[in-house]
This record gives C-alpha cells, sequence and structure tokens, in this order.
C-alpha cells in the first residue's frame, strides 16, 4: 500500500491536536481536545503531563478511526509543541515527579533577578541567545530539583528524566524507547549553547542541574524511532520534533533571509529568518529557526506572552461573550475602544520590554464604556503588541519588513488583522491555511521520509487567503499608539514589592 499521509500532533498550551495532511497539503481531517490548567498561585501555571499525553493519544486515535486511516498508509508523524514548558520524570515507571511546569509560569521569576544582579546576563545571553528570564526551561528543572522532595539526589543518580513537551511526548509514544529533543526546543531552554549546538557545561553548573537528566539533541526533521504498537495500537515512524513557533516559520513558506511571520495562539510570537549566522539583540531573542540534513538556520524572535489567551479569559473568566467569534461582533459594533486600553500582561511582559513583574491593566474607563469597548480594545491590544515586537525587529536586525505573514487561530479576525495592518503600516498576508505551526510539523516529517521532495515542492502548495493593507493615517496611527505606550507604563512593574 502507497504511503498516503503525513500526520501532524500539535501539542499546544490549551489543547492537544491531530491533523492529518495528503500530499498537496491539504488537511483532510482534525481533532482536538482541551486539557486541564493549573493555576496553584498567582503567576503560577501548571499541566499535568500525564494528561497531555492521553489527551494527545486519544486524538490521534480519533483521527485514524474517523477518517479510517491505516497504519501501513502513515508516511511519518510528526511533532509540533509548546516551546519552554517542562517535565521530568521517573525514567523506570515513567511517572511524572511535578506537574509540567508551563512556559507562562511565573515562579522563578525572583531567582532570575538574582541571575541577573550576580552579573550573569551577558554570559548567559551570549551563549544561548536568550535573556534571562522565567519563561525559558532552565529555572523551571532548576526548581523542581530543588522543591521535589528526593528529587535532586534521585537526578544525580541518574534516576530521572527531563524534557520539554516534545521529549515527554516521543518518549511515551515509543515506549521509552528515544529521549531526544530537537535543536529548536532545545534553544529555548536556556542551557543550550547555539553556537557549539550542546548543553553548556558552564550554565548546568551554575544552575546545578545534571546533563545526565538532559535528552539527546538531534535535527528537526529525522526518522527518529517508531510508535509502540502496545501503547499506540500501530507503528509508525515519528520523524519531526520542533517548536511551535519554529514550524509556524517552516510552515509559512519562510525559507529566505528576511521573511517574517506572526503567530497569533495563545500568546503571539514573531520571527524572521535570519540565515546561517546568528544575529545578536538586546531586545529581541536569537533562536535556532530549524535543524536539517546537519545544518543550522537561525531567527531572530519576539515573543509575547498573552495573545489569543486574552479573548480565552473574556470568555472563561469574565464571562463577556460566549464563544470566541462573538468577540469579533461586539468589536465591529463600535467604531473605536472609546478610549480604552487594555494590556494583557497577565504573566508579565515579553519583548521588548522584558518585565516579569507587569501585570494587566485596563485604563481609560468612563462611564460610556461598554463591554463591546472591552471586546475591541483586547482585540486592539494584542495588534499593539505585535507592533512592539516589530518595531524592535526592524531596528534590531536592520531588515525591513513590507509584508508580515500572519497564522494561529485568531488571525482569522477580520478585525483585528486590519487593526493590526493599520498600526504597523505593514501589509498583512493570511495564508489560506492559517494552522501553518502543524503544517510546519508535517511538512518537517514529510520531508524526512520521501513523501515530500523539496522545499520548492512545499513552497508551490501555499496559497492566500487575503492580504490587509494599511487604512490609517499617520496622525491617528501614532496617536493611537502614543496611548498604548501609556497604557504599558502603568502596567509595568506592577507586582514588584517596593
Amino acid at each position: 500500500m502507497a504511503k498516503k499521509y503525513v500526520i501532524a500532533l500539535d501539542q499546544g498550551t490549551t489543547s492537544c491536536r491531530a491533523i492529518v495532511y495528503d500530499k498537496n497539503a491539504l488537511a483532510l481531517g482534525a481533532k482536538q481536545q482541551e486539557f486541564t490548567q493549573y493555576y496553584p498561585r498567582p503567576g503560577w501555571v501548571e499541566h499535568d503531563a500525564e494528561e497531555i499525553f492521553k489527551c494527545q493519544l486519544m486524538v490521534l486515535q480519533n483521527l485514524l478511526i474517523e477518517n479510517e486511516i491505516r497504519n501501513d498508509e502513515i508516511a511519518a508523524i510528526g511533532i509540533t509543541n509548546q516551546r519552554e514548558s517542562v517535565v521530568i520524570w521517573d525514567k523506570r515507571t515513567g511517572r511524572p515527579v511535578y506537574n509540567c511546569i508551563v512556559w507562562q509560569c511565573r515562579r522563578t521569576s525572583d531567582y532570575c533577578q538574582r541571575l541577573i544582579a550576580d552579573g550573569h546576563a551577558d554570559t548567559i545571553h551570549q551563549k544561548t541567545g536568550l535573556l534571562i528570564d522565567a519563561y525559558f526551561s532552565a529555572t523551571k528543572i532548576k526548581w523542581i530539583l530543588d522543591n521535589v522532595p528526593g528529587a535532586r539526589e534521585r537526578a544525580e543518580k541518574g534516576e530521572l528524566l527531563a524534557g520539554t513537551i516534545d521529549t515527554w511526548l516521543i518518549w511515551k509514544l515509543s515506549g521509552g524507547k528515544r529521549h531526544i529533543t530537537d535543536l529548536t526546543n532545545a534553544s529555548r531552554t536556556m542551557m543550550f549553547n547555539i553556537h557549539n549546538l550542546d548543553w553548556d557545561d558552564w550554565i548546568l553548573r551554575l544552575l546545578d542541574i545534571p546533563r545526565c537528566i538532559l535528552p539527546e539533541v538531534t535535527d528537526s526533521s529525522k526518522i527518529y524511532c517508531q510508535t509502540d504498537r502496545g501503547i499506540c495500537g500501530f507503528s509508525a515512524p515519528i520523524a519531526s520534533a520542533i517548536g511551535d513557533q519554529q514550524a509556524a516559520l517552516f510552515g509559512q513558506g519562510c525559507f529566505k533571509k528576511g521573511d517574517a511571520k506572526n503567530t497569533y495562539g495563545t500568546g503571539c510570537f514573531m520571527l524572521m529568518n535570519v540565515g546561517k549566522n546568528p544575529v545578536t539583540s538586546e531586545r529581541l531573542l536569537t533562536t535556532i529557526a530549524l535543524g536539517i540534513d546537519g545544518k543550522v538556520e537561525y531567527a531572530l524572535e519576539g515573543s509575547v506572552f498573552i495573545g489569543g489567551a486574552v479573548i480565552k479569559w473574556l470568555r472563561d473568566e469574565l464571562e463577556l461573550i460566549s464563544s470566541a467569534p462573538e468577540i469579533d461582533r461586539l468589536a465591529q459594533s463600535v467604531p473605536d475602544s472609546n478610549g480604552v486600553y487594555l494590556v494583557p500582561a497577565f504573566v508579565g511582559l515579553g519583548t521588548p520590554y522584558w518585565d516579569m513583574y507587569a501585570r494587566g491593566t485596563i485604563v481609560g474607563l468612563t462611564r460610556g464604556v461598554k463591554k463591546s469597548h472591552i471586546c475591541r480594545a483586547a482585540l486592539e491590544g494584542i495588534a499593539y503588541e505585535v507592533r512592539d515586537v516589530l518595531d524592535a525587529m526592524v531596528k534590531d536586525s536592520g531588515i525591513s519588513i513590507n509584508t508580515l505573514n500572519v497564522d494561529g487561530g485568531a488571525c482569522v479576525s477580520d478585525i483585528m488583522m486590519q487593526f493590526q495592518a493599520d498600526i504597523l503600516n505593514v501589509r498583512v498576508c493570511r495564508p489560506k491555511n492559517v494552522e501553518t505551526t502543524a503544517l510546519g510539523a508535517a511538512y518537517l516529517a514529510g520531508l524526512a521520509v520521501g513523501f515530500w521532495k523539496s522545499r520548492e515542492e512545499i513552497l508551490q502548495n501555499r496559497e492566500t487567503q487575503r492580504i490587509f493593507e494599511p487604512d490609517m493615517s499617520d496622525k491617528t496611527r501614532s496617536a493611537l499608539y502614543k496611548g498604548w505606550q501609556r497604557a504599558v507604563e502603568r502596567a509595568k512593574s506592577w507586582s514588584e514589592e517596593d
């Protein structure tokens, strides 16, 4: 039987998805399931790693059943994942020793501040391309080793394994046969040297993290192992692993230096391909965009911690809307936000501020403000955050961006994409398939097994759904953005004790 399909597993911050693609990169079916979010303390965010695996396995199996896909029709499986989130588990039993600590979690902010105060920021930045922040994996691993009874001793004895979510899923799906991560995920841990492409012993000593618990680092497109038939019910090659934002960059076809994309997911993440040599920035992250055929490509990245998640917050916590699409209807019912700015700094501010102590703020409230104005301010707040990132990227890279490629669930909002083009004064291009994260993982898995032969073949599959042209006066754009900057100032350092 000829191989007909590639399957992408997209393990996100709030849900697990499985999508099946054919040779033309058309999504023929998809399954999705949300999982539990845990907030044990203010600023802390956790997931149950076992629930994540069971959820991901369930959507995969249901996808195959509902689409009547046989094992011998599967060319490969690719994995893309929420980055920076970490799990530590028992090598023998496979049970996590603590909940997965999520990338959004701020519990290690004070420790990060101590690292900065002790003068380690420049060295870590030079080695990893990252700024010291609770966002990244390294201090989360240290926290588990320091705070779970017996964890450090067991880790030093080699009884525990650690990894980001790609590592956890591959280990589980393979029946514990492979403990690996790819270059892109490794580059987000704050303990991987992006120049010599290895775990950095100096950082490991600084944080007291045993090297023996860390996974092998390999390419993003490569046959790693087979799924375990006893666990999955079938055997198929797992042939890609890549962080979600790098996957979207590849899925958007941003193969040339200067190509850029922004993903509107739980957070917003803008990446620019900078080619084969890393570019250093004081405000942006330098990260690995891809590892393939033994070669590495780099990217500059700006990170917004809360993007589309603010819409979920309006729905679930404030109950201002009953469904995500309702926010567009309400936002479109008013001509503007009536002077309201919503800064969704629920877990701090990322690029270009890097303020771990900032918190969410709504300013400009008057008696005339309705929930429709709040909804519009929420969408505009996401677009303002993206402008913060793009301005920093253009300035620090010296590369102008004329077109911003967009993807992710929240980019389906026409009103937000038009405001995005207006506030950036840049053309915004939305592809026909906005789920480019899963598509990128599928492409890389397909390339590894010869399902697709080249990047040129991949580019032939790309279709544009709509282009949003800027349509706002310079005066209005300047005034609105000035108001946003004032609002951000009021959100900064809110939770920091005097």
